[in-house]
Order: C-alpha cells, then sequence, then structure tokens
C-alpha cells in the first residue's frame, strides 16, 4: 500500500504539468491569433499610393461609417476591432478637415490623426447645389479650421463687410467643392464663393438667348435658383427654365413649391397643406405673379446656364413621376392625368 502512494504522487505531477503546457499553448496561440487580427487591422499599413495622398473628412462624418467604408472596400479586415479601439482609445470623434497620410502609416494611427483638427493639412469645404445661405453658414461655424471674423454678424452688417451691394445674401455664393487653407477666415472664403458665383453669372448672362422675360441677371438668378430646387437631374434643368419662363410671358403664376417652402421660413416641417399654397407670403408663387423678391438657394453654374437658355418645347406644366424625374406636359388636361398618375405611384408605394 506504502509503494503506491509516491507513484500516484508522480502521477498528479505529470498530469499537473502536461495541463500547465495545454493552458501555456492555448494562451500561445490565442496571443497569435490576436496578433493576426491586430495586424490585419490596427497594425495594417493604411493604403496610400505613392509616399502620401490626402484624406478629406467631412464635418459630419463618423468613425462608424468611416470605418464601415474601408471595410466595404476591403482595405481592412475585422473592423469591429477598430471601432472597439475608437470607443475605448480615442474618446473623441473625427473632424472636418483634409489630413496627410504617409506611406507606411497604421489604420491605428491614421485613426488618432483624424480625430484632432490640429493635424488636418486643409480644410475641405463642400457647399451642394441648392443649399441655402443660413446652411452655408451653419456649416462654416461648424468647421473648426476656419477663423470666425463675420459669421456672427447682422445679415446687412455681413454683406457690408464683404463688399457685397446686393441686400440679400441668398444666392449669391457658388456652391462647389473648395480647399482653403487651414485657418482661413470666413470672410475670405465667402469673398471667394461671392466672386465665383458674379463671375458665372456675368459670364452666362452675357450669352444668354434673346427674348427672355428678366429685367436684369438678378432675375435670372431668382430663376435658377427655383430651377435648381426642382430638379436634381441635369438633363431637366433647360426643360424647366423653359417651362417657368412661357409661364412668365403668358403671364401665368409660377406656382412651384419650393418657393412656398422657402417663404414659409422655420415654420415648414416637411409637409405643404392646402393653407400654406393659399397664405400669402412674398415667395408664394401660387399667390403671386412674376418672381420672387430674391433667390431661394444657392444655384449651380448648370442652373444659371439653363435660366439663361430655356428649351423651345410648348411645356408649361411638369409633374413628379415618383422615379426622380418629371413628367412634362403642354395642357392641364394632360397635365392632371399625370398627376393622377404619381399620385397613383405614391399611393402603391405606401402599400408596401
Amino acid at each position: 500500500m506504502s509503494a503506491s502512494k509516491p507513484k500516484a504522487k508522480k502521477n498528479n505531477k505529470v498530469r499537473s504539468s502536461s495541463s500547465f503546457k495545454g493552458i501555456v499553448l492555448v494562451l500561445i496561440g490565442i496571443a497569435l491569433i490576436l496578433g493576426l487580427i491586430l495586424k490585419s487591422s490596427l497594425w495594417k499599413d493604411y493604403p496610400v499610393e505613392g509616399k502620401k495622398q490626402l484624406l478629406a473628412i467631412e464635418s459630419g462624418q463618423t468613425y462608424s461609417g468611416f470605418i464601415d467604408r474601408l471595410a466595404k472596400e476591403d482595405q481592412v479586415s475585422f473592423p469591429i476591432i477598430l471601432k472597439l479601439y475608437q470607443r475605448i482609445m480615442i474618446h473623441d470623434t473625427m473632424k472636418a478637415g483634409v489630413y496627410e497620410v504617409r506611406q507606411g502609416m497604421s489604420f491605428r494611427q491614421v485613426l488618432e490623426m483624424i480625430s484632432n483638427a490640429d493635424n488636418a493639412q486643409m480644410s475641405r469645404i463642400l457647399v451642394i447645389e441648392g443649399t441655402t445661405f443660413k446652411q452655408l453658414v451653419d456649416i462654416l461655424k461648424k468647421n473648426d479650421l476656419v477663423t470666425k471674423e463675420v459669421l456672427h454678424l447682422p445679415t446687412a452688417q455681413l454683406l457690408k463687410e464683404l463688399n457685397i451691394t446686393y441686400s440679400h445674401p441668398e444666392g449669391l455664393f457658388a456652391p462647389d467643392t473648395y480647399f482653403f487653407a487651414k485657418g482661413e477666415t470666413d470672410r475670405k472664403i465667402l469673398t471667394n464663393l461671392y466672386q465665383r458665383q458674379m463671375k458665372i453669372l456675368d459670364e452666362a448672362w452675357a450669352k444668354r438667348a434673346a427674348d427672355l422675360p428678366y429685367q436684369n441677371k438678378y432675375d435670372a438668378l431668382i430663376m435658377a435658383s427655383i430651377i435648381e430646387k426642382e430638379t436634381s437631374i441635369d438633363r431637366e434643368l433647360e426643360q424647366v427654365s423653359g417651362v417657368f419662363i412661357r409661364r412668365l410671358k403668358n403671364g401665368m403664376r409660377l406656382q412651384t413649391d419650393p418657393t412656398v417652402i422657402y417663404g414659409m421660413g422655420d415654420s415648414y416641417n416637411g409637409n405643404i397643406t392646402r393653407k400654406d399654397l393659399r397664405t400669402p407670403t412674398p415667395y408664394n408663387t401660387y399667390t403671386i405673379s412674376g418672381l420672387p423678391p430674391t433667390p431661394i438657394a444657392l444655384p449651380s453654374k448648370k442652373a444659371i446656364e439653363a435660366a439663361m437658355h430655356p428649351d423651345n418645347s410648348e411645356n408649361l406644366y411638369f409633374v413628379a413621376t415618383g422615379d426622380g424625374g418629371h413628367k412634362f406636359t403642354t395642357n392641364l388636361n394632360d397635365h392632371n392625368k399625370a398627376v393622377q398618375e404619381y399620385l397613383t405611384i405614391l399611393r402603391s408605394k405606401s402599400k408596401e
């Protein structure tokens, strides 16, 4: 009996040693797997063409969306690791700007770099066609790389500071994608956008078609802003322009919803009622004749050129088709049929 005890102890030691070795091997395996995951995510080189390239981050862009896009483009594996790292280690949001990514930088380094606006090389400002002046001001106010000098001023004083003689700012600034040096002033940025828009307007006005119902180029700018808000399809710009210009020539009211919406201001909640269409405002083209007093948005170069060159059809009406486009008609009877077709499409979509 006594001889079996040392043997049992020896077996226990063997089993303990084997268990320990097993645990060590498992831990080593986990470490290797974790290392591979980190190597293919956080430590992986950010894809750069050449020695360096610029990375533009938009205002309002999120880490989650940025990482999802990289994963969708097969640039990174295990996007969840990047998201966890950002939440645990960075504790901040992405900052708008243009950053320089150098060859050999890891995804981790890039994620950390774009959390600090001081790392940006330039400010990228995106002004979309149809943006209002109020929205443009908000874009500049939210950009940490823009030095603020005039944005806080009342509108009349702001225009005076920019040496703009017009009394209303809407429509006067060219929508586009702009790159400015970090720390550039709002004064210089707005002046640049204004000068670009005036150059576009002057050139289009000089080449305008004959017999347009405009008293001056500002009227054309107003029309361009309405065209811009009515369609986002380039091939329809001249068609929409033609409808509105023929209506003006025929003494017909424009009856365009975007002007009503603009006149409603902050009271617009996403829907227009019959009461809204009947409520007079300087911008309600269902109740006023002719053009509204000012533009209703920042029109693009294409919209301005369309306002100067309407199509030569006889269309006087158009209505949405439900697929992003519009159906144009020459008479009220056909227009009413097109409206009913559009309403049928809306009802069928609401049932889906």
